[in-house]
């Protein structure tokens, strides 16, 4: 694409403009979930925007326990985007908090609520406060495989080395 262009589509677009491409993307609050802010890019270059948990009330996620924790958004990504749901660093060190499944996945054509699957690998119960920063979600483009079913691989220094091999 060219500087300015633009890609059709009723919900999105793809703008290049500088060093960083841009994507215009369609969300919905869940009713009940208007004080819940958007996700957020919390510097200028960040990849991961944060998104907030939208409990209604505080949740205990005691240790070993997991939750799935409501985000109180849907969106309607373009056709050959995904949207990564990733666990927050600083919860992670601080708190043994992270996110199962991860990264989860937000296909293009889903439209229902997104959701965080917690868990809690501290020593300590986590209490999930309402508006929290609790996960990431990062915006990809993704491309779809066609097999080529072969005899035989072209070969590589590492050949079939795998699981520390390197």
């Amino acid at each position: 694409m060219q500087n300015g262009s633009h890609r059709k589509n009723i919900y999105s677009y793809v703008i290049l403009s500088g060093k960083m491409e841009k994507i215009k993307v369609c969300i919905q609050k869940m009713q009940g979930n208007e004080d819940i802010p958007l996700p957020q890019y919390m510097t200028d270059q960040a990849a991961g925007m944060d998104i907030f948990a939208a409990v209604v009330e505080d949740e205990i996620i005691l240790p070993g326990q997991r939750k799935k924790v409501a985000t109180g958004i849907a969106i309607a990504l373009p056709e050959g985007y995904e949207a990564q749901i990733r666990p927050r660093s600083g919860l992670a060190l601080k708190n043994g908090i992270t996110l199962l499944n991860s990264p989860g996945t937000i296909d293009a054509d889903y439209r229902g609520e997104i959701g965080l699957i917690v868990i809690n690998h501290g020593e300590e119960p986590f209490i999930v406060k309402r508006g929290m920063r609790l996960a990431q979600m990062v915006i990809q483009k993704v491309f779809r495989a066609d097999w080529i079913e072969t005899s035989e691989l072209n070969n590589t220094s590492r050949g079939s080395g795998g699981f520390g091999h390197t």
